[in-house]
């Protein structure tokens, strides 16, 4: 290298699945002998890595920027475009003349070699395999995690889903899932530096071995359970159709299993899940709600919903608020349809007026709200384990703040009777839930 220690600045937008090879990155680079650096502190970079998103029109938007503002930040430095928005459309990442290095999805292991590349010849490069092609699975890997006591571990890349509305498949790949004994060996190691939740995820979790038919999602829940000192164990979001009578009866045995499960819905009416390409109804999905509470007493179930797609008319509207509140969700997570180029969707006639968009958003926000309110209520007074994972001043008051099996969050006096650390497990009595700070208040 041309010089002795170079500082190295990682901005991560998008997903878990990008936050965790953000992640990965760094520690290559550290392993490397690279400084790494905050990017939104004082500190200048000689290097800065945009791990970009490309899921909307505006997530491009917004990788443009951060690529420009971190040039801005540092004329010369060396700027790296990494990941889908790069793998959208390679040719307008190459012609941006802010970046140097093209990093695409399954190249971000090489981020080092590429690096060393630059410093040698001084050329831009460009390193994209076309993900449409590619069957391998990109073995990136974390020891330890900067974030919290909660690691998340990727085991499965890409998607054959090919829903209306969605770029992730031409920018992530076909289905390609992680060999079981690496994400075993991954496990130990982050649950040896001390983690003691980890969360399962994917681009499509679900689908996890079915292109090598080496194993199941539920094999790797299985395999994960006997390792010593883990005590949690998150799944990430789960496509309706794997909820099973068999899958259920098994994880609802396994302690370590949190009660707490993310099923993509987008779509409460059938005419828009159609016009959306997904693969179910709403009957078949609230008959795997059912097969959840059939196992756990008041799981946690939430969800995400698009609303103003594509000719979604008042009358589909309504048909998914009812039948939202017919589920009754834990939280719901609301977008409102962001046009993608390269989509079907974005191509499609009857495209909504930002104004409806906007007012069947608050509407269902505010129903969320209320949903959310009323399954926290259902444990005022009942006892919880709580994972600790920071310390926080309220009204100059210290608390201990952390989540429970069923992610509710919770705040804890501390007082000298009670030291607590990040990373213990208490056990508390839940009380009345703080809208203000969004947290329910809490008893050793």
């Amino acid at each position: 290298m041309e010089y002795c220690v170079k500082k190295v600045s990682i901005h991560n937008l998008g997903c878990k699945v990008n936050s965790y090879e953000a992640e990965s990155m760094e520690q290559l680079l550290v392993e490397a002998g690279y400084k790494i650096v905050a990017f939104d502190s004082d500190s200048i970079a000689d290097i800065y890595i945009i791990n970009t998103c490309s899921v909307t029109n505006i997530a491009d938007r917004k990788s443009r920027q951060m690529l420009h503002k971190a040039k801005k930040k540092n004329p010369n430095a060396i700027i790296v475009a990494a990941g889908c928005y790069v793998n959208a459309d390679v040719k307008k990442a190459v012609e941006d003349n802010t970046v140097d290095i093209v990093l695409g999805n399954n190249k971000k292991i090489n981020i080092v070699e590429a690096l060393e590349e630059y410093f040698k010849n001084h050329k831009n490069n460009v390193n994209v395999v076309d993900m449409g092609k590619t069957q391998a699975y990109e073995n990136l890997h974390i020891e330890k995690t900067t974030q919290h006591t909660r690691a998340y571990i990727k085991i499965q890349d890409g998607c054959n889903q090919f829903c209306s509305y969605c770029i992730i498949p031409y920018t992530r790949g076909r289905i390609r899932s992680r060999s079981m004994d690496n994400i075993y060996r991954e496990v130990c190691k982050v649950v040896e530096s001390g983690v003691k939740e980890i969360v399962l995820t994917g681009i499509h979790l679900s689908s996890y071995g079915v292109e090598n038919h080496t194993g199941t999602l539920l094999d790797v829940i299985v395999r994960l359970s006997d390792i010593e000192g883990l005590k949690r164990i998150r799944l990430g979001s789960l496509e309706p159709s794997i909820i099973t009578d068999e899958f259920v009866s098994v994880i609802s045995k396994i302690p370590k299993v949190c009660p707490h499960f993310h099923l993509s819905l987008q779509s409460g009416c059938d005419t828009v899940l159609k016009h959306m390409n997904r693969k179910y109804t709403t009957d078949e999905y609230y008959e795997k709600c059912c097969i959840l509470r059939k196992y756990y007493c008041n799981p946690a179930i939430t969800t995400d919903v698009i609303v103003g797609f594509p000719k979604e008319t008042d009358e589909n509207f309504a048909t998914t608020y009812a039948f939202l509140k017919k589920v009754n969700f834990y939280e719901m997570h609301i977008f409102k349809f962001s046009r993608r180029k390269g989509t079907i969707a974005d191509k499609m006639e009857g495209q909504i007026d930002e104004k409806v968009k906007t007012r069947r958003s608050n509407e269902l926000i505010e129903l969320g709200s209320k949903m959310s309110n009323d399954y926290r209520k259902c444990f005022v007074g009942k006892e919880k384990e709580v994972l600790i994972e920071e310390f926080v001043c309220i009204d100059n008051k210290q608390y201990a703040v952390g989540y429970t099996d069923n992610y509710i969050k919770v705040h804890l006096f501390v007082s000298n009777e009670n030291i607590l650390k990040v990373n213990d497990i208490v056990n508390v009595v839940l009380g009345a839930y703080n809208k203000n700070n969004g947290m329910m208040e809490a008893e050793i």
